[in-house]
């Protein structure tokens, strides 16, 4: 495996205060990686930075492709992020509400489909071909993540765990050789958690790398294979499930030191 995305001492400044502070991680070719810790600990602004949300203070994003060709994330904006590959998913759902299920998919292959405005008006042979193919993608994507029978339903019409898993669908559009995902878990009952941990593995098996922000601990050790955990934007420990989960540090974080004594 290659190191995909290299991140060196990232920070992240809001006027005088510090939300990542020199932050480091490595994510593989082909890994899930978890990123963890308390609320505010700074992994949404870190994803936002990644993504071209916002502009890192200082520090680098290295984006390494598959013929082993590096560049830096830095200064892109979030759509020629997603053109590298790159896609994510959102703490809070993002989706075209009163679009139906399918046209939420097909907008994820706008950044990997060439027709242009005039193409759109005069509609040549390789546009039909093109509109054809997209359709039958996100159709596709959609039986994946079990929604293809409500493909045209308005996308507001879905219950909570559906909208999660057709954002998922949605990111895989746009082809993603990591995918971000921003607490996916978060409102699922225990049916949906199951079904999003197979998805979550369906999609690694495919070599797509996973960067996972997650409250649900048992997830994230039973799919993990690395674990960066951020406390006040400080990375306090990395390593495999089983380090993390013993890791004082992590525990106290998590617990405090007099939830720790009373543990």
């Amino acid at each position: 495996m290659f190191p995909l995305l290299t991140v060196n001492k990232l920070s992240m400044d809001f006027g005088g205060i510090r939300a990542i502070d020199k932050f480091n991680m490595r994510i593989n070719a082909g890994e899930i990686v978890a990123l963890i810790g308390p609320n505010g600990a700074g992994k949404t602004t870190f994803f936002n930075c990644l993504t071209g949300i916002y502009q890192p203070t200082d520090g680098e994003l290295l984006w390494t492709l598959p013929n082993r060709s590096s560049r830096t994330l830095n200064g892109l904006k979030p759509h020629r992020i997603t053109e590298q590959g790159l896609a994510r998913t959102f703490q809070n759902i993002r989706l075209f509400r009163s679009m139906t299920v399918l046209e939420n998919v097909m907008i994820g292959r706008h950044c990997r489909t060439a027709t242009t405005i005039l193409g759109a008006v005069l509609r040549p042979p390789s546009v039909t071909r093109e509109e054809k193919e997209t359709i039958e993608i996100s159709f596709a994507l959609l039986e994946r993540v079990g929604l293809a029978d409500v493909a045209h339903e308005r996308a507001d019409n879905l219950p909570y765990g559906a909208q999660r898993r057709l954002e998922i669908a949605r990111a895989l559009a746009t082809e993603p050789l990591l995918l971000l995902l921003d607490e996916p878990a978060a409102g699922m009952n225990p049916q949906e958690g199951q079904e999003l941990e197979a998805l979550i593995r369906s999609i690694n098996n495919d070599q797509i790398a996973v960067l996972l922000i997650e409250h649900d601990m048992q997830l994230v050790m039973r799919l993990a294979d690395h674990i960066f955990v951020l406390e006040y934007g400080r990375l306090i420990a990395e390593g495999a499930p089983e380090k993390i989960r013993n890791d004082p540090a992590v525990i106290r974080a998590y617990l405090g030191e007099e939830g720790i004594h009373h543990a």
